[in-house]
C-alpha cells in the first residue's frame, strides 16, 4: 500500500484511458475512429478464421460476362428462363432453387402485347388471325411460361428493400407479425420502399425473400438483415428463406434475450427461433436482426469457396445429367455491368450472390458470427479487469518488466476475444482494449520518462536504433551538441539491394526466407555499424545507410566505399554457404552518392525516423537501380569517388537519371589503389582509351580497344554492353552535339 501511495499520480495517469474505454463502450462517448478500428480487427479476424474450402452442397448459376455474349444483353426473355428452371429440375435434379434478381417488370419481348393490339384494331376482321392467336398466346406469355416452370417447385425469388418510398411488385406473406413482438421496440432494419416481383411470379412462387445487405459507414458489406421491417410488417432475406424451404418451411418467431445478460433497454433480439412443432431451432443475431456473412474465403469463380457454373452452359444443356443433383442453387451475376458486386472484408469487388450462398452455409452449418446481446458488458468487464490491473502494476514495475506486463495483458485479451470468436462464433469489442491498454503503457511510461528525464539516456534512446553504439558513446558525453532537428549538410548515403530475393521466395518457406534476410541483413549491417555508418532503414529486401550524421564524419565517402567492397566480398562468403545448403544464390546491387541532404527526425505524428532526404539521396538510389545495367556490384557517383582517393576505380558511364538534367559520372571501385597489381592497372588504361575513342564517336578505334578488353575478360558484362552500344551507334551518323551520356527515363 505504501507503494502504491507513492505512486498515486502514475496510477491516475494510468487510469485516464481506461475512463474513457468504458465512457465509450456503454455509449456515452462514442468514439468514432474506436469503432472503425473494432470493425478493421473483425475484418482481420475473419480473413485468419476463413476455412478457404470449397463448399459442395451450394452452387452458384452465374449470369456472367460468357452468358451474356452467348445469350444477349440481360435481362433475357422469361421463357428462356423457363428452360434453365427445367433444365435445373428435370435434367440436374438440384433441391432448391433462389434467384438473387428480382423481376419487377412484365416480359413483353414477345410481342404478344402488340399482337392483341393489332387484333383489336387493325386485324379485327381477320378471324383467322384472331383464332391463331389465340393458340399462341400461351406460348407467347412469357411470364406465363415462366410462372408454370416456377410452380409447385421449391423456388425462392428475390427482392429488395429500399429508402426511398418508391413500391412495384408484389411482396410475399411476413414471417413475423408486430404482435409477436410483446411490445417491444425492437430496432428492426426498416425500409419505406421495394422493387419486388410482377404479380404473376410471386402467385406461382410465393417464397421469397430480400437480398438487401447492409453497408456499414466505411462502405463494407458486412451483415445481413436476415428479417427486415416495411410499413409494419417483417420480412425474411433470401439465404433464410432458402434455409427454412429446405428444412420444411418452419415458422418465425422472436428470441427475447435474457435481460440480466443484455440489459432490460437492449434494443434488439438474440435470436430468430425456426419453431416446427416441438422442434426449435435459434439463429443468433445482432441488435440489428442481422447476422455476419460468414464468409469462406475470396468471392468469385476462382475464390474457391463456391461452384460457379456459367448460366449459358444450363441453357445450352452442356452439363451432364445429374451434374447438380441435390444441390442447392443460387442464380445470381458476376458480370461488372449488372452491379452486384460489393466491397466485403474478403475483397473488394465480391459478388452479392456470394454473400447470400455464404450465409445459407453457415445455417446448415449451425456456424454464423453475431455480436451477442451481453456485448457491451463483455467489454466493460474487460476493460476493468485489464485496466485496473495495468494501473496497479506498470508504476511498480521496470520498464522491460512492464512492457512484459503490458504485452501479456494485450496477448490475453487478443487471445480470449479470437478464441471466442473462432470457437464460439461470438463477435465481442477489441478495440477499445487494445487502445485502453496501449494508452495507458504509454501514459505510465511518458510520465516516468519526463520526471526522471536525463539528457544522455534521452539522446542513447534516440540514436541508438540507428547509429553504431560507439558513435552513441560519443555523443553522450556531449549531449547539447546533437538533436533530431533537421539540417542540411554534405553526406553520403547507400542503397544496398539483394539480387535474387524473388527466386529465394519462390523456392523457401516463409519461416527460411525471414531467417535467411535476417542472417544476411545482419552480416551487411554490421559491416555499416564497424565502419560508422548509420542504418536509415530496411525497405524489403534493400537496406538504406548514410555516413556523416549525426556524428561528424570526415571520410564519410571512404568509409561508405569501404563498407560496400566489405558488403561485396561478404556476399561471397554467404554464396559459399548457400552452395554447401543447397539454397539459390544471392547478389547485391550498391548506389552510393555524396552531396547535400537534410538529415533529421522525419515522419508523421504516428511514426517518425532519423533519415536523410534531398536530391543527392534520389541520386543514390537511382545509382543502386544502374548496378544491374552495367553488371557491377557497385556504383558510385564521381562526388563520392572523388572523396575516397585512396581506392583505384573504372569509370562506367556518364549517365542522366530520371529527375536529373545534368549529366553525372559513374563509377565501380575495383580495389585499394595501394595494392593495385600491374594487370589490373594496365587493364584500366586501356578501358580509359576505349572511353576517351567512344565519347569522339571513333567507333572503329572503339571496337579495336574493345576487342582488346575482352580478351582480357571475356566474359565482363560491361565490355558486353558497350560492344552493343558501338555496334548500334556506328550505324548513325556523327552527332556533334552528344556529350557521351546515356539517358535513363525510369527509376
Amino acid at each position: 500500500m505504501g507503494l502504491l501511495a507513492r505512486h498515486w499520480s502514475r496510477i491516475a495517469i494510468t487510469l485516464l484511458p481506461l475512463v474513457f474505454a468504458l465512457l465509450h463502450a456503454v455509449g456515452v462517448l462514442p468514439i468514432p475512429f474506436v469503432e472503425r478500428l473494432d470493425a478493421n480487427l473483425y475484418d482481420a479476424r475473419l480473413r485468419a478464421s476463413m476455412p478457404g474450402t470449397l463448399d459442395p452442397r451450394v452452387v452458384i448459376i452465374d449470369i456472367d460476362e460468357k452468358s451474356l455474349a452467348e445469350a444477349g444483353r440481360w435481362p433475357w426473355s422469361r421463357n428462356r428462363l423457363a428452360e434453365m428452371v427445367d433444365e435445373l429440375f428435370e435434367r440436374q435434379k438440384i433441391a432448391l432453387l433462389g434467384f438473387d434478381v428480382v423481376f419487377a417488370e412484365p416480359d413483353d419481348s414477345s410481342g404478344l402485347k402488340r399482337l392483341r393490339q393489332m387484333a383489336e384494331d387493325e386485324l379485327r376482321d381477320a378471324a383467322g388471325f384472331r383464332q391463331r392467336l389465340q393458340q399462341l398466346q400461351a406460348d407467347l406469355d412469357y411470364d406465363a411460361v415462366f410462372a408454370r416452370a416456377l410452380e409447385k417447385r421449391p423456388v425462392v425469388l428475390g427482392y429488395y428493400f429500399t429508402g426511398e418510398g418508391r413500391k412495384s411488385g408484389v411482396l410475399p406473406a411476413p414471417v413475423m407479425t408486430r404482435e409477436s413482438l410483446r411490445g417491444r421496440p425492437i430496432r428492426f432494419t426498416r425500409f419505406s420502399g421495394y422493387g419486388a416481383n410482377i404479380e404473376a411470379l410471386a402467385r406461382a412462387a410465393p417464397m421469397a425473400g430480400h437480398f438487401t445487405p447492409l453497408t456499414d459507414g466505411d462502405g463494407v458489406v458486412r451483415s445481413i438483415p436476415l428479417v427486415a421491417e416495411h410499413d409494419g410488417a417483417y420480412y425474411e432475406a433470401l439465404s433464410l428463406a432458402m434455409f427454412r424451404l429446405l428444412v420444411g418451411k418452419p415458422a418465425v418467431e422472436p428470441g427475447f434475450p435474457t435481460e440480466h445478460l443484455a440489459g432490460h433497454d437492449y434494443p434488439g433480439l438474440a435470436s430468430l427461433v425456426l419453431r416446427q412443432g416441438r422442434r426449435a431451432l435459434p439463429i443468433p443475431v445482432d441488435d440489428r436482426v442481422a447476422t455476419l456473412v460468414p464468409f469462406r474465403g475470396p468471392g468469385g469463380p476462382a475464390g474457391g469457396s463456391f461452384r460457379y457454373v456459367s448460366a449459358s452452359d444450363v441453357l445450352l444443356h452442356r452439363l451432364p445429367p445429374d451434374d447438380l443433383k441435390d444441390k442447392i442453387v443460387l442464380v445470381g451475376t458476376t458480370a461488372p455491368g449488372l452491379l452486384d458486386l460489393r466491397v466485403t472484408p474478403v475483397g473488394e469487388t465480391y459478388p452479392g450472390v456470394e454473400t447470400h450462398a455464404n450465409v445459407i452455409a453457415g445455417l446448415l452449418d449451425g456456424r454464423l458470427h453475431v455480436m451477442p446481446d451481453y456485448a457491451v458488458g463483455y467489454e466493460v468487464v474487460m476493460l476493468l479487469v485489464a485496466g485496473l490491473l495495468l494501473a496497479l502494476l506498470l508504476p511498480l514495475l521496470s520498464a522491460s518488466v512492464a512492457v512484459l506486463a503490458s504485452f501479456g495483458v494485450v496477448a490475453a485479451l487478443v487471445g480470449l476475444n479470437y478464441w471466442l470468436f473462432a470457437a464460439h462464433g461470438l463477435v465481442l469489442p477489441l478495440a477499445s482494449g487494445l487502445l485502453m491498454a496501449g494508452t495507458a503503457f504509454a501514459l505510465n511510461m511518458s510520465y516516468g520518462y519526463f520526471v526522471e528525464s536525463r539528457s544522455k539516456r534521452e539522446l542513447a534512446n534516440l540514436f541508438g536504433t540507428y547509429v553504431p553504439p560507439e558513435l552513441v558513446d560519443e555523443m553522450v558525453k556531449d549531449p547539447d551538441s546533437y538533436s533530431m532537428k533537421a539540417t542540411s549538410k554534405e553526406l553520403t548515403v547507400m542503397f544496398c539491394d539483394m539480387r535474387g530475393f524473388t527466386k529465394m521466395s519462390e523456392k523457401m518457406e516463409p519461416t527460411q526466407l525471414q531467417e535467411l534476410l535476417n542472417e544476411v541483413f545482419s552480416r551487411l549491417t554490421d559491416i555499416i555499424r564497424a565502419n560508422r555508418g548509420t542504418i536509415d532503414k530496411y525497405m524489403g529486401d534493400c537496406v538504406m545507410a548514410f555516413w556523416g550524421a549525426p556524428v561528424d564524419t570526415p571520410r564519410h565517402a571512404q568509409l561508405a566505399v569501404r563498407s560496400a567492397l566489405a558488403m561485396e566480398q561478404s556476399v561471397v562468403q554467404i554464396n559459399e554457404d548457400h552452395r554447401a545448403r543447397g539454397i539459390p544464390e544471392i547478389g547485391v546491387g550498391i548506389g552510393i552518392n555524396t552531396g547535400t541532404m537534410c538529415v533529421g527526425d522525419m515522419g508523421s505524428d504516428i511514426r517518425r525516423s532519423y533519415t536523410v532526404i534531398g536530391d543527392a539521396v534520389n541520386l543514390g538510389s537511382r545509382l543502386e537501380g544502374l548496378s544491374k545495367v552495367y553488371g557491377v556490384a557497385i556504383v558510385v557517383s564521381d562526388a563520392a569517388r572523388r572523396q575516397a582517393p585512396e581506392f583505384a576505380w573504372q569509370e562506367l558511364d556518364r549517365v542522366r537519371v530520371k529527375g536529373k538534367e545534368q549529366a553525372v559520372g559513374i563509377f565501380t571501385p575495383v580495389g585499394v589503389l595501394a595494392t593495385l597489381d600491374a594487370g589490373t592497372a594496365e587493364e584500366l588504361e586501356a578501358w580509359g582509351t576505349f572511353l576517351a575513342a567512344y565519347r569522339a564517336q571513333e567507333w572503329e578505334r572503339s571496337e579495336l580497344e574493345l576487342r582488346n578488353l575482352r580478351r582480357i575478360h571475356a566474359k565482363k558484362y560491361l565490355y558486353e554492353l558497350y560492344s552493343e552500344r558501338v555496334a548500334s551507334m556506328k550505324l548513325l551518323p556523327f552527332d556533334p552535339s552528344w556529350d557521351g551520356a546515356t539517358t535513363f527515363e525510369t527509376k
